[in-house]
């Protein structure tokens, strides 16, 4: 455990250092991180974030600057011996074997820090806050001693879901507070719950050592059929737009920061956690819903003409703050090739588009922070189809050094998830020879820039270490854990309600008090069939229970005879399907449970051409069939009707993508709608103890013809479902205990 001295500025920041020096001077205190004992520009904390980084950067070597562009692989703390992100200790010894402590430095952490000069890492499973914290205290203070004393800004991808990960790399909430995922906030319509919310996670994140978010993801949920629709704010731009604004304001500001004038409070500060939003300029509009980590998905297609208006949650929203950070710090392109949109004709994934970067926005729209590639993209083309990876869309020819060079030259600054600084220094020599060596010295001074002024904004020159015991006592504290909580309540849409909810629980020790008769409950389990996984390897076939009994023991008593049960709860999830497989080639991704046979979907796709399909461009799947992995899901709602005959039946859906709820409207007394929450907060609405407030974020769709038919770039253009009470599933309705729920959220945002 590394112990850090602390030297305390009266009006000023914290000074916090291992083995470095301090600069005194006119009775304030300064890191000596240059180690020459006189006060330099970007050790003066006096002068502004801006300044200090272009003093700094303009000390830095090619090589030094090469490793803040490169971003480090996931990191597990502590580290496992084998698989994707497998790593060792103490000279190549699994971690259980080496004597390591779960905070200590991996091999590969040593080198990639020491060796490759790398100053971003990605944290993405910490065991606890304490270990995290202590983590943190090693890698900064091993960068300490290295040369200009440049600490490490650990980035992270969301992780105060409620629900269980799903696509992407994110994690469950642990040691942190649980709040609903993206829809769920945005079932709520409220930017003022967003921003407190990120907030709240801003100060779980800094506790943690981390001061990068990579996100929001602010893309537009237009496609319905999209893996990652429910991380979005769904497809309104309005209310994305809001959301956008109020999340990176409320993750950006540190509420205590006063400016340099000494007299605006709220800015940049040790409270801060930069955004990197995310991805521009928008993946929403994905070709039939498939996604572009694989080939078979690259492309975002505008058959509705609508390109710009999934540029508004950045132009309108995350690039237009109304508070001193004035801007998201960061933003990252979409592995996608919006296809068409190029005047030139060329087709290219997006950080490689100089139309889509340059042009747009770094010249027309101004935007002035970084740039972050997403993850893996400039590694050679998987010759299979159906893989993870491959995503140097357009660039095959290209070697990876060149494809660096086209990705700078468009102005990126950073490359995720790419720790090898071989092709970026071989970027450089070729660029050198085109352009000549100060233009590329002027280049590379230019994003080191960038990416140092974040980690100045956020103090870490200043301290980057942590106090393990005071992060304790910040993550997952009471407070937060209630808002949290509070917020899933706020996120839960109910429906349909045939007046049988609420159903009162009760707690089971008052009710033994009391002698009252709990209500008994069945909930049938559920059975998913073997499919692809994120990582595109198969995942086996799972029979898991619908709850989990010590979830709902707390509410109602549970029995596996549904004939002496009072009231029924089926817990289902929305169809799980995927557009291809190496057999069968393209199909459709399916919204419904049962057997789908695309009738109504293009005969000839938009998005067109791939190295490994040259003989047969065309990505249409007309007439071809899919099923859901967890089309039991469907049959449990049947079966569970007939078993309880006149009882209640009521359907809580994780509803991941809109889907097509006629299959089992009809078969369930109330249906409440949920976007990633804890059971407990769907039990504690139908038991009474919180009426609903959401409002459906998205449309649910009547069928799959009329998602099949509408265009992946535009809202609201399917026709939604109309229940067998006649209420339609339309985006904004919802219903509480009275009827259809219609306030100043539902006029602003719907209405409006």
């Amino acid at each position: 455990m590394i112990n850090y001295n602390i030297k305390e500025n009266q009006n000023g920041p914290t000074i916090g250092y291992v083995k470095a020096g301090v600069i005194e001077k006119n009775g304030l205190f300064f890191k000596d991180s240059e180690g020459t004992g006189e006060l330099l520009p970007y050790e003066d904390w006096r002068l502004s974030p801006e300044e200090r980084a272009k003093d700094l950067a303009s000390r830095l070597s090619v090589e030094e600057i090469a490793g803040l562009m490169m971003y480090s692989a996931h990191q597990i703390v502590p580290a496992e011996a084998g698989g994707w992100f497998g790593a060792t200790y103490n000279g190549g010894k699994a971690f259980e074997e080496s004597g390591a402590a779960p905070s200590d430095l991996t091999d590969q952490q040593r080198k990639f820090l020491t060796e490759d000069h790398v100053r971003y890492v990605l944290a993405m499973m910490l065991k606890n806050g304490e270990i995290a914290a202590n983590w943190n205290n090693e890698m900064q203070a091993l960068c300490e001693e290295m040369p200009h004393a440049i600490p490490v800004n650990i980035s992270t991808d969301p992780r105060h879901g409620a629900g269980s990960a799903s696509a992407e790399f994110k994690t469950e909430a642990k040691d942190t507070s649980k709040w609903p995922l993206g829809l769920g906030l945005a079932a709520t319509f409220s930017p003022e719950l967003v921003k407190r919310f990120a907030r709240v996670a801003a100060n779980e994140y800094r506790a943690l050592g981390i001061t990068t978010e990579l996100g929001p993801q602010i893309d537009l949920g237009t496609e319905p059929r999209w893996m990652r629709v429910p991380d979005t704010w769904g497809p309104c731009s309005k209310l994305a737009t809001d959301y956008a604004k109020a999340y990176c304001e409320g993750l950006q500001t540190d509420p205590d920061a006063v400016s340099g004038d000494g007299k605006t409070k709220g800015g940049w500060g040790s409270k801060s956690v930069a955004a990197m939003v995310k991805h521009w300029p928008g993946g929403g509009p994905c070709e039939s819903g498939r996604d572009a980590h694989y080939g078979f998905g690259k492309f975002a297609v505008y058959p509705g003409n609508n390109f710009e208006e999934h540029l508004k949650p950045f132009l309108e929203g995350a690039f237009k703050l109304d508070g001193g950070t004035k801007e998201a710090s960061s933003v990252m392109p979409y592995y996608t090739v919006s296809y068409g949109v190029d005047p030139s004709g060329k087709n290219v994934g997006n950080s490689y588009s100089k139309y889509i970067i340059g042009d747009l926005l770094r010249d027309k729209y101004g935007y002035k922070g970084i740039v972050c590639t997403d993850w893996g993209i400039t590694a050679d083309p998987d010759p299979e189809m159906d893989s993870f990876g491959s995503r140097c869309y357009g660039t095959e020819d290209l070697s990876e050094a060149e494809r660096h060079l086209q990705i700078i030259e468009n102005g990126v600054d950073q490359f995720g998830g790419n720790n090898n600084i071989v092709p970026i220094l071989e970027a450089y020599r070729i660029g050198c020879e085109r352009h000549g060596e100060e233009a590329m010295r002027k280049r590379f001074e230019e994003s080191a820039q960038r990416l140092l002024v974040n980690s100045f904004r956020c103090g870490l020159f200043e301290n980057p270490y942590l106090d393990a015991n005071k992060s304790k006592e910040i993550l997952g504290c009471d407070e937060y854990v209630e808002e949290g909580f509070k917020a899933q309540l706020q996120s839960i849409v109910m429906v349909k309600n045939n007046g049988v909810l609420p159903i009162e629980s009760g707690a089971a020790s008052d009710s033994a008090q009391a002698g009252v008769t709990r209500k008994k409950v069945y909930i049938p389990d559920r059975h998913i069939d073997e499919h692809k996984g994120f990582m595109r390897f198969m995942e086996k076939a799972l029979d898991i229970p619908g709850a989990k009994q010590e979830d709902v023991e707390p509410f109602y008593e549970v029995t596996k005879d549904a004939a002496e049960a009072d009231f029924a709860i089926c817990f289902i999830e929305s169809p799980i399907s995927d557009g291809y497989t190496k057999e069968t080639g393209y199909r459709p991704v399916t919204l419904q449970y049962r057997e789908y046979t695309a009738t109504a979907s293009r005969a000839e796709s938009i998005g067109q051409g791939d190295f490994r399909e040259k003989e047969n461009p065309n990505r249409s799947y007309l007439r071809k069939s899919n099923k859901a992995a967890n089309e039991s899901d469907l049959d449990a709602v049947i079966e569970t009707k007939k078993k309880m005959g006149d009882k209640p039946v009521i359907v809580v859906i994780r509803m991941n993508n809109p889907c097509t709820v006629s299959e089992f409207e009809e078969y369930a007394d109330a249906i409440l709608v949920n976007f990633g929450v804890e059971t407990k907060a769907a039990l504690t609405v139908i038991g009474g103890g919180y009426e609903p407030t959401a409002m459906l974020p998205v449309q649910i769709p009547k069928d799959m013809e009329t998602v099949e038919k509408h265009c992946e770039d535009k809202p609201f253009d399917y026709e939604p479902y109309k229940d067998s009470i006649g209420n339609v599933y339309d985006f904004g309705f919802g219903l509480n205990w009275s009827g259809v729920i219609k306030d100043e959220r539902f006029n602003k945002y719907v209405k409006g």
